[in-house]
This record gives C-alpha cells, structure tokens and sequence, in this order.
C-alpha cells in the first residue's frame, strides 16, 4: 500500500491530506483564528460546581466555560497500574473541587457545537514514541501493536530507560509508532519529554489563572510526529518556511524519515494532485455514490450519525440476494473511508440492506471491521443487531470536517428543509386572523418573499377573498427580496 501526505500552508490555514493508493483517506484543516486545542494544558479556574452532574465548569480563558467530570480529577488522583475498575463509586464532586479554585487541566476534546471543551486534570506530553504522564507510575502500550514479543521487547526497554531517571516520577504509554523503535530512540525520546515537562511544571509556577501553560506543536509538524509511518513513501510540502521547520524537527527526531520529506515547488496548486480538492468537496455531500451504481446516505445530527445503503442503479446479475451482498460490501469500504476522511465521531448507526444470509451478514460486518483497522481513532463496532443495523462509536476528539468548513443555514436554521409557500400562506390567513381580533385597523399590508406573494395573488386568490369579505377589510402585499420564504410581515394600515 503507497502512502504519501500533502500538506498546504498558508497564512490563513493548513491543510493535510492523507493518500492511501492515490485515493484521499484522511483531511485536517487548522485555521490561524480557530485552532484546535486538544492537547493543551491550561491553569483554569472553577466557576461552577455541578453535584447533580458530578462535573464542574473551568473557566480556561476561552469564550465557553470548558467541563470536568469527577471520574475525570480523580483519574489523577489513582495509579492507572492496576485494571480499570468499572464498578468503582466516582466521589462526590463537591469533596475534589469547589469554586474559585485554581485547577491545571489538559483538554481532551475541542469544544463541538453549543460544548464547551471537555478536560482533564490527568496530564499526559506525547512525543514520536511515547507518552509521558507526570501524574502516574505505570507503562502501557497501544493496543494496535499486536505481535506480543514485540510488546514485551519495547515494555522492557522503556522500563530500563526509565529506572536511570530514579529522579523523574512519571510513567509512560509507548505509541503505536514505537514499533521496531531502539533503545536509543527510546531512550532520546524520554529525555526530550523530561526537560519538556521540567520546563511546563516551571510554566505552571509563574502562569496567571485562565491562561495556555503548554500549547501543542502546529498541526504541519504533529502530522510528522503522529501520522507519518514506515509505509509512508513522500510527505510534500509546498512552504518552504513550514517545509524547514518540519526538517529540523526531522532531523532531530526522526531522522530515518528524512529522504521521505520534501519542498513542492510546483506550480499546480498541491492539493489538486490526486484530485483532493474535488474529494473534500464530495464529503461534504450526503450522498456518496458507489462505483457499481449503488449509493450510502450520510446523515450528521448533533445526536448520532445514521448512513443507508441503497441498491440504486445497480440491478446485479444473478439474483436478488447476491445483487443486496455485493452492494452492501462495497459500501462497507466506502463507509470506513468516509469515516475517516469527515472525521464523523459519536455514536454511529450503519442501515445496511437487509441481508438473509447469514454468512453474507459476517462477511460484511468483517469487511467493516477489517477496513476500520486503518483508522487513527478508536472504533468499537458491534454485530448486526435484530433490526438489521449495526451501532458502532467513533472517539471524536475535534469537529467534523462539516463542522469545520461549513455552518448551519441561516434560512433552515440547520433544519436542511423550508417551508412551503403554501404553509406559510395559511401562516398568514391564521395571523391575520389574530390580529383583527386584537386590533382595529382600516387595512393590512403582508410583506413576504416573491414565491409566497405569487401563490397569495394566484392559487390562493380564492381565498384571499374570502379572507377579505370575512374580516370585511383589504389586505395588500408587497413583496421583499431579502426575506426568506418562511419569513413575513403583517402590518396594520
């Protein structure tokens, strides 16, 4: 599988582009005036103490107070060594925290709609290879490193780092990208995040209340630090300034990865290479279609994500069963691509086409499963339920890449439906008819949209007259060009 990364820099924004096969898999944008702040760690202040939510508000120095649930402050507070234990009671809130208490605070998910940004007091500093969290004496290791004489191999090699620092309290969780990682880079590793959490508990001493004690690296570098892998062939980048901080960074930290990073000259805009303009576009689209006639409908709410899966176009060959199967596999690929490059998190419900075979239902669920094993966010996936749909969750962590380049629409308000004018005629009738009750007037005026004041002078003209002789008074109208079709006006004359 070839894999390259395009980053595009400018003043305004930057944008990376994961390519799998000359296909975009993955899209981040970070803009100048709303940067993401996973990662970084403030010294807040308790404004609210919840009891009845087990939570708090902090304020962070952001516009929205942000939010701390007492499983999250205590998670400090207890050795992560031992297995989580679920059934463990969370201590009341009001025993961990109370108001105008100054608290230090890591975010760990970006405020998403009407959210505040999620925290916790559980502080953790990535670099390259590993995580280092000051608050806890344990190491872990991801999951997604399989081979187990390799996890034991780089658990070992981090323990003995660790024990020539007896100074340093602290533990360690080794990422995914330690795999085949040596000692000495495990062990420069661990000594960069030493002094950078020296240097961050010094910040910490001098930093006022509601300010930004450690901010993560721009997103042109992390891209470097977390997606960059050993399958990776070319990572291009078209600013040369953003290109020569990413070498230095390369240089000292990764210097296997050094060849594989290159300045883009070009003078073909770089993210119109494998067409990645055009696909951003597309996923911004309900509709996906599918190569073989069939399409998936992709649904956002604030709540879950739903996507369908329909036959379309595609009539099949043998038989009805079969034609259901191959669309239903197909779309399991497309759905994990599109997961990944809308970056749609949450609770997710997947409808696919009802299926009687029950080894077409495994072969399917696994294809979703198999396809999900790319993905840099945590899934958790369940099997086809009764009603034929599978539930699935995808950690969300920052804003979709709808929530990022779009709004709700003003005139919908989010909805993604109007009104028709002939509801928003009766509208009318029902308000005119309130406000003769109400007041006296000699005459009405009803300012509308063209559309609405067409249907009034047309198809409603009927009735309009006998709104008229009714309330024994004219109504005129008057159309106004910037009113939407749902809007409208009754005036008293």
């Amino acid at each position: 599988m070839s894999e390259e990364i395009l980053i595009n820099v400018t003043p305004v924004e930057t944008r990376v582009a994961l390519v799998e096969n000359g296909m975009l898999q993955e899209a981040y944008i970070e803009r100048a005036s709303r940067k993401g702040i996973v990662g970084n760690i403030y010294k807040g202040k308790v404004v609210r103490v919840l009891p009845g939510m087990e939570a708090a508000f902090i304020d962070i120095g952001l516009e929205r107070a942000a939010f701390i649930h007492a499983s999250d402050v205590i998670s400090s507070r207890i050795s992560v060594a031992e297995p989580e234990d679920t059934s463990r009671a969370v201590p009341d809130i009001r025993t961990l925290l109370r108001e105008g208490q100054s608290l230090v605070v890591q975010v760990t998910k970006d405020p998403i709609g009407t959210k505040g940004a999620r925290l916790t007091t559980q502080l953790s500093i990535p670099s390259r290879y590993l995580v280092f969290m000051p608050e806890v004496n344990h190491v872990g290791i991801s999951q997604r490193i399989e081979d187990e004489g390799e996890r034991a191999r780089l658990k070992d090699l981090v323990e003995e780092a660790a024990a020539e620092y007896p100074e340093v309290n602290g533990g360690y969780i080794i990422r995914t990208a330690a795999e085949g990682a040596t000692a000495e880079e495990l062990k420069a590793d661990m000594t960069y995040l030493h002094h950078l959490s020296h240097s961050l508990y010094e910040q910490i001493e001098k930093a006022p209340v509601q300010s930004a004690v450690y901010k993560d690296l721009p997103l042109f570098v992390r891209t470097i630090r977390d997606l960059i892998r050993p399958q990776t062939e070319k990572v291009r980048i078209d600013s040369r300034e953003s290109y020569q901080r990413v070498m230095e960074f390369v240089e000292e930290f990764v210097t296997e990865f050094t060849g594989k990073v290159e300045y883009y000259p070009g003078e073909r805009p770089i993210f119109d290479l494998y067409s990645v303009e055009d696909e951003i576009q597309k996923a911004l689209s309900r509709k996906v279609q599918l190569k073989s006639g069939g399409y998936v409908i992709i649904d956002q709410t604030e709540a879950m994500t739903t996507i369908d899966i329909n036959t379309g176009a595609f009539v099949g060959h043998r038989n009805l069963e079969e034609t259901i199967f191959k669309t239903n596999l197909e779309a399991a690929r497309a759905i994990s691509r599109q997961l990944r490059l809308r970056n749609l998190g949450g609770i997710i419900i997947i409808d696919f086409i009802d299926m009687d075979d029950a080894e077409h239902k495994r072969q399917v669920h696994r294809m979703l499963e198999k396809m999900l094993e790319r993905d840099h966010a945590k899934t958790k996936i369940t099997g086809v339920s009764e009603l034929g749909l599978v539930e699935m969750t995808r950690k969300r962590t920052t804003e979709s890449l709808g929530q990022v380049l779009c709004a709700p629409c003003p005139i919908c308000d989010g909805r993604g439906f109007l009104k028709t004018a002939e509801t928003v005629c009766f509208e009318i009738f029902r308000e005119i008819m309130r406000v003769n009750r109400v007041y006296e007037a000699g005459s009405y005026l009803v300012m509308a949209s063209q559309s609405v004041v067409d249907r009034l002078l047309d198809e409603e003209s009927d009735n309009v007259a006998d709104l008229e002789t009714f309330i024994a008074k004219t109504i005129r109208f008057q159309v106004e060009p910037f009113y939407s079709q749902e809007q409208y006006d009754v005036v008293l004359l």
